[in-house]
Parts: structure tokens; C-alpha cells; sequence
């Protein structure tokens, strides 16, 4: 609990210090490569088509099976999401056991067992393998599909796609998709909903029926077995799962562009711009080049020593980590280097990934480079192998991929064969800099103006759905005659008169949320003209305590003290409260803009952008630029659920938002002339 704490600690500093520390690690000089002998697993296959690998390892009591149902990949066009859906409803009960006696049991025995629209997985201790295996087994063959189970799992897949539609990573990576593959494409499709309110349970029943077969299918034992009993055991429970004929499917051949373009999807709500740099590739486990392609992106996005993270995290500060990936698949591989970065700093970061990007391919990497890299994967290899999950997973994949079967033995032999042209080759041939979409997911209105005075690719334009639409609007016009004063004086009168808050000398408040799992608990108190306190408490301690009483203030945090310097109470001082909005009518009117779909004015004020909502006149918006040794950064907070206390209406739910890190805080009490004393301010 101790060490959990002062992590916890550690997180608050952050967060309301905005200070962030280098991470540096320094890579450890290789060794020569090992010779590995790998195990070998048993294997056989049932008269189904199901293939079974096995491993034996006796270390601990404990045995695992994982299914694996290997189909290609397959179109489900104005029904997708229905495999989605047998997923979740796998494993709720079967012909022989209710849901409630399966779960039971499977509790009872200290086991796990979960199913999946591609597979299956359990593990027990060793006693109690036989009879989870056989709920496993059960749960595969004979799964009941119920109605009342079916509307459950389509009102929570609703709900996840309605929660997403303001999610900006989730749109970007589903934009992303859509765009790279191609909509007519099983990797390029996404649920909607209206394609999951086309499927119905009939749906799903035909799915498992035509789909869910041994066919194609691997079961892996891993554990503490007698693999003769096990191949018994296997044969009892697994034979009688009847093959099927899988529909035949030609997946649609993928694509690159000519040549770069940006792909712009503009979110109103984006903090930061989610980039990504993505090229289709044609790379399989195996193929000659793979491992020169491995180092190739292991050098340059691989990690934290690698070149884009330098760059674009230590040496510029724009983002928390940049990286890449190269995904060899047997129907559609990709390349793609990512990074999320700070808004203001988005065409930067474009310049950079693609300097990267392009340097590795038309300069070779160093010696040093090289060397450290088949270090890394010498090192992650020796210790992999020595897992007994590792050997059934390395022989699976020999089966999948036809793959010979010295094929992992000679993995470091091949590694360390490979040389500087190898992987400025496999850079040219994989990372294609001059054919790939930039994706940029963010706020238009930040971003654009930048982009287009630095970018000299063409910039394309799509909507969340990844359609093609038209630049967004970067602001609406003002009408003639409004002013910031007039924004306020709406505001006032929105949330009760200005003569209810004239009347308002002290406001307590007090906000319940979590952080990082905790509970904490937010108390603010402010007093007229312009005093206020804020503390954030959890598990019995004050993680942080901001004060100031007019004249002079400070901030504690773990204890220690620290007076506001010229600046901050410079700040201080010029707040009004308990309401600080009547400040911002010196503030410059500067914009209208869209917030979730609805228009609200925005008022500059110094540092700071507060956002009135045209329609209803509550403040929903504050976003604030603060320094960091990393640059500036925007800390957004939003306001929401208006309630009325004595006649004025407060916004009772308060999300903040720093980097990476957002703390939701629902209000539960409010009190205004009460609960505020001058000793609160000392």
C-alpha cells in the first residue's frame, strides 16, 4: 500500500506541477548470440481437422489450454460486428449447465475459462484441468444463445459505440482502418449502429454454425501434464465437434497512395492531434527480408532508445512517446509510426516522423545502431524461449505459417546474419515515406493553419465515419454588436441573475472522483474578492493544497511548502470570486466554435479560453496554456449537469484533463454563504 501511495503521490505532482522527468536508459552492450534448442512439443491431430499441440512443463501445478480458431479473415459487410457479438455471448451457460452453476463451478475451482468468437482459453491447477477442459470443451460445442442475453449484449455494444463517437483516439484508429485497407475490406469495416441493429440473434447463431469449426482450429496444452492421458483426455472431449464447409472468401487486395497525402479528420473536442504515418506492406513471418525489416523498425521506433522517441520526445518535447511498427500478416501487413502530440506543435511533429522516416531509408543505420538492436532481440529471445508458453506459441506458428520447422532455431543465426544494406533495403521497401497516408485526428481549428503553411503534401479531408467531407469551418462569424461583456452578462443571467450573485460572498464545494483507480475527494473554497483554497485528499492523506488570502499564497504537496512567486499571486489577485467570469469581460471575444456539436462563444483572457455555449449560456469550457520544461501545454476542463443550489445553477460535473491524464469529478454538495471561515485561508 506504501509503495502504491507514493506512486499515486508521484502522478498528483505531475499533474498539478506540470512538471514532468527524463526517463533515460542506457542499452546494454550485446554478447554473442546464444545457441538455442528449443523443446519439442507433441503434436497431433483429430479426424475434425482440430490440431493439438502440447507442452509439457512441470515447474508449477498448473496446466492451460487455449483454442485458437485460425479462418481468414472475412467480410460481414451491413451485419458487422454480429462476430463481435458471439463473442460476448459465448460462455453464458450451455445444454448441459446454466450460466450461473458454469461460473460457479469455475470460481469454485480457482480457474479462469473465457471464450472469444475466434477461440477459447482456460487454466486450472493440474487436479482440476480434466473437468475445466471439459467446461471449456462444453462451452465450445454446445453454447446456448438466448434472447434476453443477445438484447443485453447489444444494448452494451451500443452504449461502447456511443461513448466512442467523442473518444478521438478511437476515431482515429478507426478512420485510420477504414482508409487503409478500404471499406470493402474485413480490416478496413467497423461496427456502427446501425449495422448492429440489423443483426439478429438468428445472426449469431449462423456464425457459430458456419465459423466456429475445428477445421481450422489449434488447441495448445501448456503445463504440468502426462501428455499420453492429456491426448486421451482431448480425443474424449473434442472429437465429436463436427467440421463444416467454411464459405470461400478472396480478400480484397490493399493499396498505397501514389503519393503522400495528409489524411485531416477534424475533432473539435481533441486536446492533441493523433498522428499516423501508415503504408501498406506485403511482409509474412519468414519471408527473407523479415528480419532485416524487424531491425530496420526496431532502430527506428522501437522503443524508448530509438530514433523517433529521441527525437520527438527527448530532443523536442513534443509527445510522451513516439514509435513504430511493422506487422507482417498473411493477408495484410502495415507499417506505422505514431505519435500524440500537443496541438500546437502538429505540423512540427509531421516534419519530424517524416525526417525519420526518410533518413533511415536513404541513409545507412550505424554499426552501433545495428549491434544494439540484435542485442535487444538476442536478449528477448534467450528469455522467451525458456517459457514453455513461448514453445507452444513458436510451434504454432510453424503450423500456421508453414514455417520449416528449424525455423525458430536458426531465428538468432539469422538475425545477427543480417547487415547495414540489408536494412536500408528492407527501410525502402517497407517504409515507404513517398506513398503513405499521414492520418492526423485533431482539432482543425488548432491545427490546420500551421499545417497548410508547412506541409507540401496534399491534405484530403474525411468525417469520423471516413467519408470524404470538406475542410472544416475554422470559426463562424460574430454577430454585429456582441461583445465578451454581453457573453458574461448571458452567462449571469443563465444561471440565476446577476443580483443572486452579488449576493454570493463564499462558495464551498465539494467533488468526488478517481485517479488512477483511487478515490479522491476535491474541496474548493472561495470567498469575496478573491480569496480561495483548494485540497485534494484520498486514503486518509492531502495529496495537494493550494491557497491564497488575498495578499499572498501557496501550494503544499507530500508535505512540502512552496510560497507563490510575483507571478502567481499577480494572477491570484486578479481573480474574482467566488465567480471569476465577471473578469472576462475585459477578455477579447475572439471566436465562435463548435463544442460537441454545439456553438459556443470564445473569449480570450491572457492565458486562458473560456467557451460559452450560444444557446444556453453556461460556461462548458475552460482551456488554459500552461509552461512545462516540455513547452507549453493546454489543460482543458469541461463543465456539465447544471443544478440549481439556492437558486443559482453550478455545473455539477467537472472532467480535467493533463496530457494523457484526465480526472472526472461529479459534485456532491455546494454550499453558498456557509462552510467558508478566514481560518481556511491561512
Amino acid at each position: 500500500m506504501k509503495t502504491k501511495i507514493l506512486s499515486f503521490v508521484a502522478i498528483i505532482a505531475m499533474i498539478f506541477a506540470t512538471n514532468a522527468q527524463r526517463d533515460l536508459n542506457i542499452q546494454p552492450k550485446p554478447g554473442p548470440a546464444p545457441k538455442v534448442k528449443l523443446g519439442k512439443p507433441e503434436k497431433f491431430k483429430l479426424s475434425n481437422g482440430l490440431q493439438v499441440i502440447m507442452v509439457e512443463n512441470h515447474k508449477l501445478p498448473r496446466v492451460s489450454a487455449s483454442l485458437s480458431i485460425d479462418n481468414k479473415p472475412y467480410f460481414e459487410g451491413d451485419k458487422v460486428g454480429v462476430s463481435s457479438l458471439l463473442g460476448g455471448l459465448l460462455g453464458n451457460g450451455t445444454k448441459n449447465i446454466s450460466k450461473d452453476d458454469f461460473n460457479e463451478r469455475v470460481d469454485y475451482l480457482g480457474a479462469n475459462v473465457g471464450f472469444s468468437s475466434s477461440g477459447a482459453f482456460a487454466s486450472s491447477l493440474k487436479k482440476y484441468f480434466p473437468e475445466i477442459l471439459g467446461l471449456m470443451a462444453d462451452g465450445v460445442k454446445n453454447p446456448i444463445f438466448s434472447k434476453d442475453e443477445f438484447d443485453k449484449e447489444v444494448e452494451r455494444t451500443l452504449e461502447s459505440l456511443k461513448n466512442n463517437e467523442k473518444n478521438v483516439t478511437a476515431i482515429a484508429r478507426r478512420v485510420e482502418n477504414y482508409l487503409t485497407y478500404g471499406k470493402n475490406h474485413p480490416f478496413g469495416e467497423y461496427s456502427t449502429p446501425e449495422s448492429i441493429k440489423n443483426i439478429s440473434l438468428d445472426d449469431v447463431k449462423n456464425n457459430y454454425n458456419t465459423y466456429y469449426r475445428p477445421n481450422n482450429a489449434y488447441l495448445v496444452i501448456v503445463g504440468d501434464i502426462n501428455p499420453k492421458e492429456t491426448k486421451k483426455l482431448i480425443k474424449k472431449l473434442f472429437s465429436d465437434w463436427k467440421k463444416g464447409s467454411i464459405p470461400a472468401y478472396t480478400i480484397p487486395k490493399t493499396t498505397n497512395p501514389t503519393t503522400t497525402e495528409i489524411n485531416f479528420i477534424n475533432m473539435p473536442n481533441a486536446v492533441q492531434s493523433e498522428i499516423a504515418v501508415i503504408n501498406n506492406v506485403d511482409l509474412t513471418l519468414g519471408d527473407k527480408d523479415y528480419y532485416a525489416g524487424l531491425l530496420a523498425n526496431n532502430i527506428l521506433g522501437g522503443g524508448g532508445t530509438a530514433r523517433l522517441f529521441m527525437n520527438l520526445r527527448e530532443d523536442k518535447g513534443y509527445t510522451y512517446g513516439s514509435y513504430s511498427r511493422l506487422s507482417q500478416s498473411r493477408y495484410a501487413g502495415t507499417f506505422r509510426a505514431t505519435a500524440s502530440v500537443r496541438n500546437m506543435v502538429t505540423d512540427s511533429a509531421v516534419v519530424e516522423l517524416q525526417k525519420e522516416i526518410n533518413k533511415i531509408r536513404y541513409q545507412k543505420v550505424s554499426e552501433e545502431e545495428l549491434k544494439n538492436a540484435k542485442a535487444k532481440y538476442v536478449g528477448s529471445f534467450v528469455l522467451d524461449v525458456q517459457k514453455p508458453r513461448t514453445v507452444a506459441n513458436y510451434a504454432l506458428n510453424i503450423a500456421r505459417y508453414n514455417l520449416p520447422e528449424d525455423f525458430y532455431e536458426k531465428y538468432l543465426e539469422n538475425i545477427n546474419s543480417v547487415t547495414l544494406d540489408d536494412v536500408q533495403n528492407a527501410a525502402i521497401k517497407y517504409f515507404k515515406g513517398d506513398k503513405a497516408r499521414i492520418f492526423i485526428t485533431g482539432k482543425g481549428i488548432d491545427v490546420l493553419k500551421n499545417l497548410e503553411q508547412t506541409s507540401d503534401y496534399a491534405i484530403k479531408y474525411f468525417d469520423k465515419k471516413g467519408n470524404p467531407t470538406s475542410k472544416p469551418e475554422m470559426s463562424l462569424p460574430i454577430p454585429e454588436g456582441m461583445t465578451a461583456s454581453l457573453v458574461i452578462n448571458n452567462y449571469f443571467k443563465a444561471v440565476g441573475g446577476k443580483d443572486k450573485i452579488d449576493n454570493v460572498k463564499s462558495v464551498m464545494t465539494v467533488a468526488n472522483g478517481k485517479i488512477q483507480g483511487i478515490d479522491v475527494v476535491l474541496t474548493t473554497k472561495n470567498a469575496a474578492p478573491n480569496k480561495t483554497v483548494t485540497v485534494l485528499t484520498g486514503m486518509g492523506q492531502t495529496f495537494m493544497k493550494n491557497v491564497f488570502d488575498g495578499e499572498k499564497g501557496y501550494a503544499e504537496q507530500q508535505g512540502r511548502k512552496f510560497e507563490f512567486n510575483d507571478k502567481q499571486l499577480e494572477e491570484a489577485k486578479a481573480n474574482k470570486t467566488p465567480f471569476e467570469d465577471e473578469i472576462y469581460k475585459s477578455g477579447k471575444l475572439d471566436r465562435i466554435e463548435s463544442i460537441d456539436g454545439n456553438n459556443a462563444y470564445v473569449i480570450k483572457y491572457n492565458n486562458t479560453e473560456v467557451f460559452y455555449d450560444i444557446k444556453t449560456g453556461y460556461k462548458v469550457k475552460t482551456v488554459k496554456t500552461v509552461k512545462t520544461p516540455r513547452g507549453d501545454q493546454q489543460v482543458p476542463i469541461t463543465y456539465s449537469n447544471y443544478k440549481e443550489v439556492n437558486g443559482i445553477k453550478f455545473p455539477h460535473k467537472i472532467i480535467q484533463k493533463m496530457g494523457p491524464m484526465e480526472l472526472n469529478f461529479d459534485v456532491k454538495e455546494i454550499k453558498l454563504n456557509e462552510g467558508v471561515s478566514d481560518a481556511d485561508f491561512k
